[in-house]
């Protein structure tokens, strides 16, 4: 069981890594691969995509075919794709790698969680499992910046894809060896017009933020693709409303608690993955550093994320998830309007106070938001409340990317400076977060109270409406 436990968060903690190491390596891959700033943008974009569009997915798969088998093929997708990655002679390569890293994610990662839930039926060793499980991960985003300095400096961006090969073989090797197989009998089919309509409507909507820049607003093929995103999308709602299965239950977003908790998640994707996008460049590009020191000089992010977010479901738990998220939200937005205000010549002593008002903002905000989402549907959809979270924050993190780096390409385009169009892209995440933060103020609440208090509990934290006055319940899979 130990042996199980060990190998999930393995995978999850390789899936984590990547997340994050990526960003500190992209001054270097722009300079050795002779690519701009919408290059950088699709590097990052096509995996969360992938992973966005798949992940509910990934899930289905995994109970319905076997987690055993799901985990390792993803295992398999993913270790074979960072090597396509680590080979890439062009930007078009390396973007092709990164798809196919982004599909193997979204088998991978579900399918780790699938597999603790069936190995750990009782609820309470399921929580302690599913704490470690998170853990793992935080683990793996704070590692990710100093990771990716460290081998990039040394030995070139490459390198920051090679680290997965050993950890994808022994997970394989030891995964042949150690894991049982288990799968849900009843499990739904995949829902395959919905998927497809889903990747490829956010897909096209994404080409047009990412190449409306360089190709001009106005372009025929950039209006092509919004036009062609909206009615992929239009056609996704209506599927989705007709079939018997869907990958997304439209009737989910009837609840007001859902449908609010969804559309904040949305927004902390965007301003955080669309922020930490620039963190390295701003460093590198506009304050001179190397490589190495700008990964190191992003930490404060990722270990304010770390060291806070396993207080925040406990926070919401008495004080309200409405309260936690509003006040975490205003942290986050005040801390990237501050970054809004950083120049070439700012010292250091007064730009890390902000990243980690910002990290700390969004750690305070993302584990009630799920347990929000969660207590808005039955128990018995609990697990399918999180995996939609999950996307809509992935969701906005691939418009994050895009939206802010039109910001800096228009303002580049018209004649400022990178360091100026920084300035404005921190602006307006901070703008947009503390917008959401009003707006889950007013909004994030239960239309109507239930009686008593319903809890969720997710890697030991509890989340409600309002302050606990009784036990919570039991946690659902």
């Amino acid at each position: 069981m130990k042996a199980l436990l060990t190998l999930t968060c393995a995978g999850q903690f390789m899936v984590l890594l990547d997340n994050t190491i990526v960003g500190a390596a992209l001054p270097d891959m722009q300079q050795r691969l002779h690519t701009g700033l919408t290059g950088l943008q699709w590097i990052v974009d096509a995996y969360v995509l992938l992973v966005a569009m798949l992940l509910l997915s990934g899930g289905v798969f995994a109970d319905r075919f076997g987690r055993r088998r799901v985990f390792l093929a993803g295992v398999v997708v993913f270790t074979a794709a960072s090597v396509v990655c680590s080979l890439a002679p062009s930007i078009g390569w390396l973007i092709a790698g990164r798809v196919l890293q982004g599909v193997g994610a979204a088998a991978l990662s579900p399918a780790s969680l699938a597999l603790l839930a069936a190995a750990y039926p009782a609820p309470r060793e399921r929580v302690r499992a599913i704490g470690l499980w998170a853990g793992f991960s935080g683990i793996g985003l704070a590692a990710g910046p100093l990771a990716g300095g460290v081998l990039a400096e040394a030995f070139g961006w490459p390198a920051i894809f090679l680290v997965n090969v050993p950890i994808g073989a022994v997970l394989l090797l030891a995964g042949l060896r150690v894991l049982g197989e288990s799968r849900n009998p009843s499990a739904p089919p995949i829902d395959v017009p919905g998927t497809v309509l889903s990747v490829a409507g956010v897909g096209a909507v994404t080409y047009g933020l990412i190449e409306g820049g360089s190709r001009g607003w106005t372009s025929p093929v950039i209006l092509g693709g919004f036009a062609a995103g909206l009615v992929l999308l239009a056609a996704f709602v209506v599927v989705e409303g007709r079939v018997s299965t869907p990958m997304l239950p439209l009737r989910l977003f009837r609840q007001r608690l859902f449908t609010v908790s969804n559309t904040a998640m949305v927004v902390v994707g965007f301003a955080l993955m669309g922020s930490s996008f620039f963190f390295s460049q701003f460093f590198v590009y506009v304050q001179g550093t190397s490589v190495l020191v700008a990964g190191l000089r992003t930490l404060p992010v990722s270990l304010a994320m770390v060291i806070v977010s396993p207080y925040a479901g406990r926070f919401a738990a008495r004080y309200g998830f409405r309260v936690v998220v509003s006040i975490g939200l205003a942290l986050a937005g005040l801390g990237l309007l501050a970054l809004g205000f950083v120049h070439a010549d700012t010292g250091y002593g007064n730009v890390w106070w902000r990243l980690a008002v910002a990290g700390i903002g969004f750690a305070l905000t993302m584990s009630p938001l799920t347990g929000a989402a969660i207590q808005a549907v039955s128990p018995q959809e609990g697990g399918l409340a999180s995996g939609v979270s999950s996307t809509t924050r992935q969701i906005g993190a691939v418009l994050g990317v895009a939206v802010l780096g039109a910001i800096v390409h228009t303002r580049e385009s018209g004649g400022a400076s990178f360091g100026s169009g920084l300035n404005s892209a921190f602006l307006a995440a901070g703008a947009v977060t503390l917008a959401c933060a009003v707006f889950t103020g007013l909004w994030l609440s239960a239309a109507r109270t239930p009686r008593g208090v319903r809890a969720e509990q997710s890697g030991g934290q509890a989340v409600s409406e309002r302050p606990l006055t009784a036990p919570p319940s039991r946690p659902t899979s």
